[in-house]
């Protein structure tokens, strides 16, 4: 099958590169080099975030060079990585559930401020519903929060897209985290707790 070549500009740079190529395989196919210790070839899914024109429409669109293909005539500008701002919290400290709730607006103050704009959902790569997940999480609905962000790369685009510098996918982590924490035992331990209840396993002391 005979392949189809096309022309676009990545950072700037003319490429040429055949179709069947998403953008990162069009850039290293192009001659530019590989980088180690960033991204998907250390294990680490989220760092290809690009902003992408096309040449039918207008509009620029956020993505992830990973899972786009190469379109003739489009225009790539990757983003620079951004290093999150740090939420820091220990889930041992926290008594219960209800601890959880009470604190959370200490280690997300900024969560506060959403304006429901939208911004966050308009640039996520995975279509996940992120003002709605905040929001969850805000009113303390923890695991339904968690349940919307399973799919969530930890790109950062939503932060990027949010005025008000709000870390949706620090919320969707934080509420997956506390979820397993509070609510979710080793299968393991679960068999062994219920062999206890049914006198199966002696306790010797």
């Amino acid at each position: 099958m005979v392949k189809k070549m096309v022309s676009a500009k990545i950072n700037g740079h003319a490429v040429t590169a055949p179709d069947s190529m998403n953008i990162i395989q069009a850039y290293w196919h192009a001659g530019f080099p590989r980088i180690s210790g960033v991204g998907c070839l250390e294990g680490v899914c989220g760092s290809c975030r690009v902003m992408v024109r096309r040449v039918d429409s207008g509009k620029v669109t956020a993505e992830l060079a990973c899972q786009t293909m190469i379109e003739e005539g489009m225009q790539v500008q990757f983003l620079s990585f951004q290093t999150p701002k740090q939420h820091t919290y220990r889930l041992a400290d926290f008594k219960n559930s209800w601890d959880v709730q009470s604190q959370f607006f200490d280690i997300f103050p900024e969560v506060s401020h959403c304006r429901h704009c939208g911004g966050c959902d308009v640039v996520c790569p995975k279509d996940i519903d992120v003002e709605n997940g905040v929001g969850l999480a805000a009113m303390g609905r923890f695991r339904e929060a968690g349940e919307l962000f399973v799919e969530c790369v930890m790109c950062n685009l939503c932060k990027s897209g949010c005025p008000e510098q709000i870390a949706p996918n620090q919320v969707g982590l934080f509420a997956r985290r506390v979820t397993a924490y509070f609510h979710i035992r080793p299968s393991n331990l679960i068999n062994r707790l219920e062999a206890i209840r049914r006198g199966e396993f002696r306790i010797t002391r």
